[in-house]
């Protein structure tokens, strides 16, 4: 199992922020930071951590947030003295953008310009959030001028910011009610060229969708109108979850919106029973029982059972078919029933679908086996 984040932001984080700091203002007291930032860290997550050094940056700064900001804008390439190659050295900045989002909101611009400045080292995607909350016009407007920036990392911004459902982050009501504001910038970046940007409008549309699936499946119809490759992608992309979803606007963009002329058979699932933590194989024909080509969208989905004994679906992308006339092709697939950070499995019988076009069709079942212990 990979090592938690967290392990990589310990106290050499608020100690290398106060290197930084004294470097460029010398009555900084960063011994007194250092402890003032290290009471109760250890019991904290990553995220909790970074705005607990962001208020101790607050308790140690000047109180005038204009000459605050200043000094950590100034302070931002300093040497810091931490390991290169960390994987999470960007985060080095988090309580930067923590401490513009707690402290900001009453100083528009000196925040955007810091903003502006950090999300070109980490991510202003969190701290840019208030400011859409509490100045949704004036950082609206300020966004769509960023949208056509030098740097791609504030283009992205302009995206990742007003995700309506932006991981690790609290949502946006207002964007979730009504996302006109967030399609508009979306279409300014539509064919940004750095993929990097791409896939995060891609990410934000499938935001969308999850509250709106029509304007979504809308928005993607207009994109593909004389659609480069590159915007193809952010669509097929964006409607990533919709298509898991079995929605018929999106199986309808892509070219899946009518139920499929096949035939399904010879399933096998093998191991019936299966001890937790080994593998499952999935495997089964599709015929096309029609008199023409058929392409064909096929995937499977998985009914976990929960810790309560209810189940909940989980989709495995498989392919697209060409299928010419009367033609078979085998599928199969292999899945893990080990422990994952991201799901934790569960013994009883798991149900088995297979997805034509977003349709479902039973291929059958397999027990998961909890391992007795030796």
């Amino acid at each position: 199992m990979a090592e938690p984040l967290v392990n990589q932001y310990g106290a050499d984080v608020p100690k290398a922020i106060a290197r930084m700091i004294t470097a460029v203002h010398p009555a900084f007291e960063s011994r007194k930071f250092v402890a003032d930032a290290l009471k109760g860290y250890e019991a904290l997550a990553l995220m909790p951590r970074g705005k607990h050094i962001a208020r101790a940056l607050q308790r140690h700064l000047p109180p005038d947030y204009p000459k605050a900001i200043n000094i950590l804008l100034t302070s931002l390439d300093q040497p810091h003295g931490r390991p290169e190659g960390l994987s999470m050295a960007s985060f080095l900045y988090l309580p930067h953008t923590l401490f513009v989002a707690e402290f900001g909101l009453d100083h528009f611009e000196e925040s955007m310009r810091a903003q502006h400045a950090l999300t070109q080292r980490f991510t202003a995607e969190f701290s840019i959030r208030p400011f859409l909350q509490q100045h949704e016009a004036a950082t609206l407007a300020r966004l769509k001028q960023w949208a056509s920036d030098p740097s791609e990392h504030v283009r992205r911004l302009v995206s990742e910011g007003t995700r309506p459902r932006l991981p690790w982050a609290s949502r946006l009501p207002a964007f979730q009610k009504n996302p006109a504001p967030v399609l508009a910038l979306l279409e300014l970046l539509k064919d940004d060229p750095e993929l990097y940007v791409r896939r995060s409008v891609a990410n934000n549309l499938n935001d969308i969708g999850k509250d709106h699936p029509e304007l979504l499946a809308k928005a993607a119809k207009q994109w593909l109108k004389g659609a480069s490759e590159e915007r193809r992608w952010i669509v097929q992309h964006a409607l990533r979850s919709a298509v898991k979803r079995g929605e018929a606007g999106a199986l309808d963009v892509l070219g899946f919106g009518k139920s499929a002329k096949v035939e399904v058979s010879n399933a096998r699932i093998t191991p019936a029973r299966v001890p937790m933590g080994e593998k499952v194989n999935i495997a089964f024909d599709v015929s096309n029982t029609s008199a023409k080509p058929q392409d064909v969208l096929v995937d499977f989905c998985i009914h976990y059972v929960k810790a309560s004994g209810k189940t909940s679906a989980k989709v495995f992308k498989l392919k697209v078919l060409s299928l010419a006339p009367k033609e078979t092709v085998r599928l199969s697939k292999t899945v893990s029933t080990a422990e994952m950070t991201t799901r934790k499995h569960h013994a009883g019988l798991h149900r088995v679908e297979v997805l034509l076009n977003g349709q479902a069709r039973v291929l059958g079942v397999f027990e998961l086996a909890a391992v007795e212990a030796k």
